[in-house]
């Protein structure tokens, strides 16, 4: 079953010669559970592409569907909280809230949403990630490892439909970066969490279920 779905995505920059294709009908169908990996060049699309998925952009045309929910029909407040809800993101730069604990960092998005955190489920994610230890610390006195791994532990914790990860080891060396993947891997089956993941390195692509080559805007 498709847990997201984008169709014949468009996002047009320009008009006539300075007409800029950044999208050209993308259309990309991702099962429950799924580990994908879209790799690209840079200027390929692929960012583009991540953005309109996650709701932070509009395409030109053409719909976004996750959870059986069209996104591109949500405005405002709505989107904020359906993204909020149901998409968790990673970012290579990590973004974590530099004046709160690593713990408040993690169940951050639960807080803003008002709920109660499941603490027994938030407890298994901390032990998956190794991050036992450091929950009381800052973010700046962890390794660029470590922040990446409280961000994964954040996109997990309000349980989303999919996670959308940024070249998440885009600032990482390459032993670090290995971790990491295997850390995601890890957490997309021992939760079932669906996950794309946008990358231009294709031996990291390579540890995702699927890949999907993007050039020029299109889906090759």
């Amino acid at each position: 079953m498709s847990i997201l779905l984008a169709k014949d995505l468009k996002k047009y920059y320009g008009e006539d010669d300075t007409l800029v294709k950044a999208l050209d009908g993308v259309s990309l169908s991702v099962e429950r559970g799924e580990f994908v990996s879209i790799i690209g060049t840079s200027g390929s699309g692929k960012s583009t592409l991540l953005n309109m998925l996650g709701g932070l952009d509009n395409p030109t045309s053409g719909n976004v569907i996750i959870d059986d929910k069209d996104i591109s029909e949500l405005k405002g407040d709505e989107l904020c909280i359906f993204r909020r809800r149901k998409i968790g993101f990673i970012f290579q730069s990590f973004n974590l809230v530099p004046s709160i604990s690593v713990y408040d960092n993690i169940v951050l998005p639960i807080k803003l949403d008002g709920k109660s955190v499941d603490e027994d489920y938030i407890e298994n994610v901390i032990d998956t990630l190794g991050l036992n230890e450091k929950l009381k610390v800052l973010p700046s006195k962890l390794s660029g490892g470590q922040q990446q791994r409280v961000a994964i532990a954040r996109a997990l914790s309000s349980k989303p439909a999919i996670i959308l990860a940024d070249e998440p080891t885009g600032n990482l060396d390459s032993k670090t970066s290995q971790d990491v993947l295997g850390l995601l891997k890890t957490t997309s089956k021992k939760f079932n969490q669906t996950i794309v993941m946008i990358t231009h390195n294709e031996e990291i692509a390579q540890m995702a279920d699927r890949i999907v080559h993007i050039e020029d805007g299109c889906i090759v």
